[in-house]
């Protein structure tokens, strides 16, 4: 594989804007959801049993257990981590410099503490993916504070080759368990016919998507499967065309799933992610730079991997013209398809690939590790080969590890593999698990929703004979209502809403909790279900009685003559629910004791420190904010100043070569206030010579400051693959030096 370091710079510099998304999302709804007033109040999570702060910290790694040592209640705690975990990966999206693995960590960390209270509502596999990914990050970001360190990097490829492995992991997982799941509609290639509108939070691009004929949607299924489960073992090959070809087919999928529904930021991470399987090249392309070609193209290798990459999109296409007996239909313009193996057949297939897959990993892993310590061997200077060869050391014994332990999760799929994983690797991936290092993915495993979406509907009366919906910002609710666009914001409680409609009550039991909240008017709760509080339709007084009904929704079709409708919904009454409550209700009462929702222990007084008051002041300005315009005027804001950043520094590269190329080179002369440098040097007691000297000194560093300009030029124009590395050098030296004036006229 070519240069990456590219691509690992807009990978750490995608990761610290998702981390951003993360926290700011997160933090505005935690008076909500965890708050003292709450749906599930954090603190009930840190219950103090006497234990030290040490073995508290190992039981359930989170720093929320330093609150109390700081004057801090649990509410004002999770919501400083997340004011400093936005502003810190805001800064680091902005700041290169800041993009440093002890910031990463910082980050990590953070989100980790309140992963480990978040209950329910923070148990999505993309919280999960987000702590693995944001921990190899960790691994693959310099240690700027260690300009050692910084300098010799010749182990990125290995480091960053462990989130081609996460990628594949992922993609392969889903792909597999729609199959393992025996779930109908997947093996009946059936399943978009009814995913755009049984998803959690459609866009209005899914009302249209789902209008498209069911050849069509069953066709979409196959490409699926591809991508999936086929594409991925892309991911590890040698061959450069081929992870191109792999990493522009995971992009058309996300794209469009980004355009069909509110995923929050799992999709923008899963295509941060597919950056691994770039290199410098490719990038260049992007930016339309020149780049010196492969010196093998044309030779007799490069024609054999050409015949290679063509024998392998012929058989993916052969294999998925078989499996799905795929026909094209000319006269009617369609292309039927359908599965054609059986369950048994797809369990062997599974059985089969499983491990050659970890071996296909072992491979993989080893030849970057193998072509690094080639690379370090190479490096010109002793000091600089040894400390290259102990980072080498390090970080490879840290990617060996994290495969190692993440073959526990990744064999989960199937049985006799995971059976087969050696002890050692699984005592060591239960020593690590509630770290969140490693996890087991398979997204959308069945389609919900077959026979109608089902939706939970709340309403609210006063006197028990008029009843008014309470309608959620997002959710499905009103029929007339067209469906939102929020993503990367991810509104957990309508998230949860859609997970307590496939079931029972009692199988949700916040939902109790969030009937009894709404009895009794809690604003906290109430800016969840609607961020304005005056189109809360109880927003003067709370409603004396709460239901809850179960209905059954649909998108509609276009009308016979091809016009639209007037609404996008339509639904049918099912069942109740929730039986009608009220404050003091026996019913409502026995529920919150059966689910241990009943507040026993006082919440801490708030403090009158400056912290928790900063905290509330800031608290204060974001309360009745749009969370979509929120994240998406940081994101603006974020990525303009980046582009103005680039921009400048475009300028001080190609202005600082002109001026020392203009500035005329100083001949010392003597005058008679002046003496020449050798007079200077042999009888001036009083320094002079010193500093002649000194400028000359100052002369020949411009001189060579200036060569090393005019290289620094050559090399961005792309004259040699070496050349582009050292430009990528020079960046980061100029904005060092930026930041270094920045702080000094901080400190003036």
């Amino acid at each position: 594989m070519g240069y990456i370091t590219l691509p690992r710079r807009l990978f750490l510099w995608c990761m610290a804007l998702i981390y951003m998304v993360a926290f700011v999302s997160l933090y505005l709804q935690i008076p909500g959801l965890y708050g003292n007033d709450g749906l599930l109040p954090a603190r009930w999570q840190l219950r103090y049993s006497g234990k030290a702060l040490w073995e508290q910290l190992l039981s359930s790694p989170t720093l929320l257990w330093l609150a109390p040592r700081l004057g801090l209640d649990t509410q004002t705690a999770m919501e400083l981590l997340c004011l400093l975990g936005a502003a810190l990966s805001l800064a680091a999206t902005v700041l290169e410099s800041l993009r440093d693995s002890l910031v990463f960590l910082f980050l990590w960390i953070m989100y980790l503490s309140m992963y480990q209270v978040g209950q329910v509502f923070l148990y999505f596999q993309w919280d999960s993916l987000l702590l693995e990914t944001g921990f190899l990050c960790v691994l693959i970001a310099p240690v700027t504070s260690l300009r050692g360190w910084r300098a010799g990097r010749e182990h990125d490829p290995v480091t960053f080759w462990l989130v081609r492995w996460l990628l594949f992991r992922l993609m392969f997982a889903s792909g597999v368990v729609k199959l393992t799941s025996r779930c109908p509609t997947w093996w009946g290639l059936t399943a978009l016919t009814y995913h755009y509108e049984t998803q959690c939070i459609p866009t209005p691009l899914a009302w249209f998507a789902h209008q498209l004929p069911v050849w069509w949607h069953k066709l979409s299924v196959v490409a699926t499967f591809a991508i999936e489960i086929a594409a991925p073992f892309l991911f590890l090959s040698p061959l450069r065309r081929l992870r191109l070809g792999a990493f522009y087919m995971q992009v058309v999928l996300q794209v469009l799933i980004i355009l069909s529904g509110n995923y929050n930021f799992f999709n923008l991470l899963t295509l941060t992610m597919c950056l691994s399987l770039l290199d410098d090249e490719h990038i260049y392309f992007w930016l339309r730079k020149k780049y010196t070609p492969n010196p093998n193209q044309g030779s007799l290798l490069w024609w054999a991997g050409f015949v290679v990459e063509i024998a392998v999109w012929a058989l993916i296409g052969f294999g998925m013209v078989t499996w799905f007996d795929l026909q094209i239909n000319w006269d009617k313009g369609t292309v039927s398809s359908r599965t054609v193996f059986t369950f048994h057949q797809f369990n062997q297939f599974l059985k089969t690939v499983t491990f050659p897959s970890v071996w296909l990993g072992v491979l993989s892993l080893t030849w970057e590790l193998v072509s690094s310590m080639f690379r370090c061997a190479c490096v010109e200077g002793f000091f600089k080969r040894f400390l290259g060869t102990v980072q080498w050391t390090v970080f490879g014994a840290a990617a060996v590890s994290m495969f190692a332990i993440s073959l526990v999760p990744f064999t989960f799929i199937e049985y006799d593999s995971n059976a087969s994983v050696w002890p050692g690797v699984r005592q060591g991936y239960d020593a690590v698990s509630r770290y969140q290092l490693v996890n087991s993915y398979g997204l959308f495993r069945r389609m919900t929703g077959v026979g109608g979406r089902p939706e939970v509907v709340i309403e609210g009366s006063m006197d028990k004979v008029t009843w008014t919906e309470i309608e959620f910002m997002y959710k499905p609710g009103n029929l007339s209502a067209p469906p939102s666009v929020i993503t990367p914001h991810q509104p957990r409680l309508d998230w949860q809403m859609w997970f307590a409609a496939l079931g029972t009550h009692t199988h949700s039991p916040w939902f109790t909790s969030l009937m009894y909240r709404l009895l009794q008017g809690k604003r906290d709760v109430i800016e969840l279900i609607q961020s304005d509080v005056s189109q809360y339709p109880f927003h003067q007084q709370p409603p004396t009685y709460l239901r809850a009904h179960r209905y059954k929704y649909w998108f509609t079709k276009t009308l016979a003559d091809g016009s639209y409708p007037q609404r996008w919904w339509r639904r049918v009454y099912i069942e109740e629910f929730y039986p009608t409550v009220y404050l003091g209700d026996t019913f409502l009462e026995s529920m919150l004791s059966q689910h241990g929702l009943k507040d026993k222990s006082l919440p801490r007084r708030v403090s009158e420190a400056a912290v928790p008051q900063v905290v509330k002041w800031v608290r204060s300005q974001v309360r009745g904010v749009s969370a979509p315009l929120l994240l998406w005027s940081l994101l603006f804001c974020s990525v303009t100043l980046c582009l103005l950043r680039g921009l400048q520094l475009e300028i001080t590269l190609k202005t600082k070569p002109t001026a020392a190329k203009a500035e005329p080179k100083p001949k010392p002369t003597a005058t008679p206030h002046q003496p020449d440098a050798k007079e200077a040097n042999s009888n001036d007691k009083d320094g002079l010579g010193q500093r002649q000297e000194e400028e000359r000194e100052e002369v020949d560093a411009e001189e060579v400051d200036a060569e090393e300009d005019d290289a620094e030029e050559d090399e961005r124009r792309g004259e040699d693959e070496e050349s582009e590395r050292e430009e990528n050098d020079v960046r980061d030296e100029v904005e060092e030096e930026e930041d270094g004036e920045e702080e000094e006229g901080s400190v003036d």
